[in-house]
Parts: structure tokens; sequence; C-alpha cells
């Protein structure tokens, strides 16, 4: 298959014949709950119910849980600045919907793709998956709210009870979504369905024009697995299946993969089509898998990728600031979409008039990023069935979308953090890869090298001494910030493996993708023996695509991610962590705390004052 170009892209493998038919059902659109006129203080309850869901019509009914016992749940919209509450009620007395097997790792060509096939491969079902209660907590991902209303991970509710959150909505037209953040269970809570999408409005937004209405469509993706029966049939139960790497030689606890399945749901269906007219569509691209990237291109009826017709509007934290066109050609912007990343698309069906389009997963990441190698046995997304008859369309393509857009402006009295994300078997890491939060000490106050020692050379050839201060979430509480202050995180991954970093509270910008060599990292020390420094000969710009607001950021393997933002509109307690849920309910998030600066001055952590 190639572009316009000519430029090979991808082969689409054939569908076998006892999968379900592709693009036979058509796209769901969730219901709308607008959240306005709440003056009497009385607010929204929702309730988390189990269902039964037809995720294909060739399939039997999956059972789910979802809000509204829907999945995905109503969309909730609200303007901005209009504080609604909710009442997440659990109304789940069921047990967990989810079957959950790990299937041993055998090295060797296609090793992975036992994980992507549907069925069992003969593993019992984990029992203590089988015996979760619906213990539950609600997270409104990317709102600015006080660290009481977040969806704290260990403040879950069970059967009967409910978790009361106010949201102030004090935040640019964007979209957010919601979604199930259970300590250690947050990768089947939200396996199950505990997920929706949620959308700000403002003023800004209106006056573009922009498509809406029914031609504003959320596309919700996910990839899923699903069991067999005796005969190899697909039953539509949901299965949660990974590969088991053994035995770590530290603890002996078993190390795992993070999930990626082989069929990918949209809007909770799998495959599906959607009729639209040759106009402008509105699309707010969320991906909810647990694990899976996505590298997304549409094609037309001849396998042909389709150039100038979808354009990116904004990301995770609201508009850009002019449009980016995706072409998906080699050096272009391409839609690539992590875990919990929104996209913001507009796409132009003109051209396409009485034809087909589909959007399909070109290729799986490649070895050592994200994604296992050869585990994408199955690349349909959906189909676009293009009407015959022209729309009568007035919109017209705006140059700038948010004249409001900053970019911000760093100083060197601005705090800097640094957050490392290690290689998975290195030592004290049970085998999977940890989030460390370092502290910078003075060169040759530490012994180097040692363990939780790390060396990093700047561009500017100055060498950097850390201590790691916390590589657990039970760990001290180390990052306290004040409120409104500019901050810049570092976040350097010295592993193999690309991550999505989420951080909840504030939006940042990107501003620089610096590849390093972390070659001097000595797993088996857990430091390095020689600085981490950076590798200029494999420069990685910033894409038009990323230069937005975001809370989600995509950290490829050896390379240092800088982003920077304002901690401000609450307080209190909060995390950040993987987005990957695998990673996230394995250790990977630490908590923050973000103060007000006049209490700030007091902190016994602050050793700049004597009080």
């Amino acid at each position: 298959m190639s572009d316009t170009t000519g430029t090979t892209v991808a082969e689409e493998p054939r569908t076998p014949e006892d999968a379900p038919t592709p693009y036979l059902d058509p796209l769901p659109v969730p219901p709308v709950i607008r959240a306005g006129g709440q003056s009497d203080g009385t607010g929204l309850e929702i309730e988390l119910r189990e269902a039964l869901a037809c995720v294909h019509s060739e399939l039997p009914p999956t059972t789910v849980w979802g809000y509204e016992g829907q999945v995905p749940g109503p969309t909730i919209e609200v303007r901005r600045d209009e504080r609604i509450r909710i009442s997440w009620r659990n109304g789940i007395a069921g047990t967990m919907p989810v079957t959950a097997v790990e299937v041993p790792f055998v090295p060797g060509p296609g090793a992975v793709q036992a994980s992507t096939r549907p069925g069992r491969e003969g593993a019992a079902p984990v029992k203590a998956v089988a015996d979760l209660p619906a213990w539950t907590v609600t997270h409104v991902h990317g709102a600015v709210t006080g660290g009481g209303n977040d969806g704290w991970a260990e403040n879950a509710v069970v059967y009967g009870d409910a978790q009361l959150s106010e949201y102030p909505n004090a935040h640019r037209a964007t979209a957010w979504w919601y979604h199930d953040h259970a300590m250690n269970i947050t990768r089947w809570n939200v396996f199950a369905g505990l997920l929706g999408m949620y959308l700000v409005r403002d003023a800004e937004e209106d006056a573009l024009g922009l498509p809406s209405g029914a031609y504003e469509i959320p596309l919700i993706v996910a990839d899923r697995n699903f069991d067999t029966d005796e005969d190899g049939r697909l039953t539509g139960d949901l299965l949660h299946k990974t590969l088991d790497l053994g035995p770590d030689p530290e603890t002996g606890k078993h190390v795992t993969f993070a999930f990626t399945g082989p069929y990918t749901l949209v809007n909770g269906v799998l495959w599906p089509h959607l009729d639209v007219g040759a106009r402008w569509y509105r699309f707010r691209l969320l991906n909810a898998s647990n694990a899976r990237t996505y590298n997304l291109v549409l094609l037309d009826e001849h396998d042909r990728v389709v150039s100038g017709a979808v354009h990116q509007i904004g990301s995770d934290g609201g508009l850009l600031p002019r449009p980016v066109a995706l072409d998906f050609g080699p050096g272009r912007p391409q839609l690539t979409v992590a875990p919990a990343e929104r996209m913001d698309l507009l796409v132009d069906f003109r051209a396409l008039r009485g034809t087909k389009a589909r959007l399909v997963n070109v290729a799986t990441a490649p070895p050592g990023q994200a994604d296992p190698p050869n585990d994408l046995p199955f690349p349909q997304v959906m189909e676009f069935r293009v009407g015959e008859e022209p729309r009568d369309d007035p919109f017209e393509l705006p140059a700038v979308l948010s004249p409001s857009f900053r970019r911000i402006a760093v100083k060197k009295h601005h705090r800097h953090r640094l957050v490392v994300i290690t290689e998975p078997g290195t030592t004290g890491g049970g085998g999977h890869p940890e989030l460390w939060e370092m502290q910078e000490v003075p060169n040759g106050s530490v012994s180097v090298p040692s363990d939780g020692v790390i060396q990093l050379t700047g561009q500017d050839g100055t060498t950097r001494t850390y201590r790691r201060a916390a590589r657990t979430f039970d760990d001290t509480l180390g990052f306290k910030a004040s409120h409104g202050d500019l901050e810049v995180w570092n976040l350097l991954n010295i592993s193999r493996f690309t991550h999505p970093l989420h951080v909840h509270l504030a939006d940042f910008q990107l501003l620089e993708r610096q590849p390093v060599d972390s070659g001097g990292f000595d797993l088996a020390l857990g430091g390095t023996r020689t600085p981490v420094v950076p590798d200029t000969t494999r420069p990685v710009p910033v894409a038009p695509n990323e230069q937005g607001w975001k809370d989600v950021f995509r950290v490829p393997g050896h390379q240092m991610v800088t982003v920077a933002g304002r901690f401000t509109g609450a307080y209190g307690r909060f995390m950040y962590h993987c987005h990957l849920l695998e990673h996230e309910d394995m250790g990977m998030m630490r908590p923050f705390v973000v103060m007000p600066p006049e209490v700030m001055v007091f902190d016994h952590h602050m050793p700049d004052h004597d009080h």
C-alpha cells in the first residue's frame, strides 16, 4: 500500500473468515448530559451500573460496567466557569466482568502474538481478579479541581455508596474524559467499561463556527480481547490477557507486559461504520486503551492515503494556535495517539463524495516502544461512508484558532524537576519500570557510581548529579508546588520503551524533545557509571500538533522530554503517573501537593526559610 507520492505505508492484513465482519455495525454516539442550571445546588447523579452491551451484532452480548449502564458513558457538556457537582453513585452489585489470564512468554519469532489471540491459551483465570468487588473512584482527567474532588486513587467506594465531587470548569474549551482510578485495579475497572467524555465550551470556541450538533462526534478508541468457547468461537466476554515474563529474581513476583488486544472498539462497538455527508465534520478523538498506542491513517477505497482532508485543531488542553494538516506522509505530522491523549480533528469529506474511507492503525510501534512487536493482528478501526449528494456547508478552515494562546517563556529562576523512567530489570524495581523522583545534589557529595545516583550532562556540557528521592507511590512525599508558580519538568526515559506520562491538575506545554545516550546506566547497579549525555546525531523537533496545551506526554525510550506549566486553580494532593494502566497499577505513580505560596513560606521542607 502506498500514499499519493508512492511511498509504502503498510499492508492491511485480511481479516480471517471466522472473525467478526468489519464495518458491519453503525457507530453509536453517546447521549449528552448538558450540566447547566444547577443553581439550586442539587447537582447531577451518575450511577455506575452493570449492563449487557452489543459489541458486535455477530457476537453474543458482553457484560460490562458503565456509567449509567453505557459504554462509553454519557458525554458531559459544560460551559466555561459553570460549576457543577456530581454524585458518582456506585450501583454495581456484581463481580468483575473481566476474565484475567497470564500466558507464559516464550522467546522467539512471533512470541508476543499469543497475547493478542482470542481465548485463554489454556491459562487459568486469575482468581484474585475474579473475586474483585466493584470498588471504584472517578477521576475527571484534565479537570482543574481541588484535591478532594480529583478522584484520589485510594478514596474509592463500594456498592451503595457515592463519591461526591465538584468541578469549577474554569478552563478554556477542551475535551476531558472521566474514568475509574481505583488504586491497584484501574486496569480492570476501565477495561470493564468505566469511561466517558467530558466537554468544556467557551466563547473563543463558539466564535470559530466549528461543525457542531450531528457534525461533531466523539470517537473513543480502545482495544479489547474476547474469550472463546470450547469450539474456539468468540463469546463476547471481556478477556484481559497478558504475557507472563516469569518471576523477578529479586522478589519472586511475576512480571507481565501491559495489555494490548487484537480488536479495536470505537464508542464501544467493534470496527463500526459511520454514514457521513460530503462536508466538514469535527471528531473528538480519545484513546481510552489500557496501553496501546495508535498510529492512524485515513485510506480511500484504493488503499491510498487520503491527503489534505484531516486537520488537527486541538490537543489535550484545548485549541491549538493554528490548524495542523495531517497528511500522514513521511516527515509530516502523524496521527499518533497514546493512551489518554485527545485530539480535536476536522475532516473534510467533500473530495470523497460517494465513496468509502477507512481509518486504520498502520503499524504497531517499533520494537522496544510502547507496543511489543508483532501484536497487531487487525489494523481495522472504522469506516466512513460518504454520501453521494453534495452538502451545503459554509464552514471554512480558520487560519487562527486560539488568539489567546501564548507560548510559555521559561526563566532560570523557575523550579526545575527531574523524573526518571527506568528500564525493567533495574535492581530493586521488581522487574517492572519505575518512576524515580530525583533531587539534585552537589557534585562530589555522594558516591559515584552508586544505587539511585544518576549523572546527567546538559547540552551546555555541564554535568549534574542527582540522587533518587522516591521510587514507589508510598515513598515520602517529594514534590510540593507553590500555587501559581511556573515549573519545568524534565522527563528522562533511560529505558527502551515509550511511556505516556499524565500530570493531574495542570496543563503543560512541550518545550523540547532531546534524544539521549543512556548507555552509562547500569541495571545491576541501579545508577550511572558514566553520565547520561545528549545524542546530537538524531535531533527530534517538537511536532506542530504537540505545541498546544497538553496533560499527557509521550516519552519515548532514550529521550528527555521537557515540559512547563503552572499549577493554578486548585490546591491539595494530586498524582502524576504513567498512563499505561498496567504500569500505573504496578507502581508507576507518585503524589504531589499544591499549596498557597503564603503557606509554603512556613513549610518545614523548605531549607531557604528559618521557620
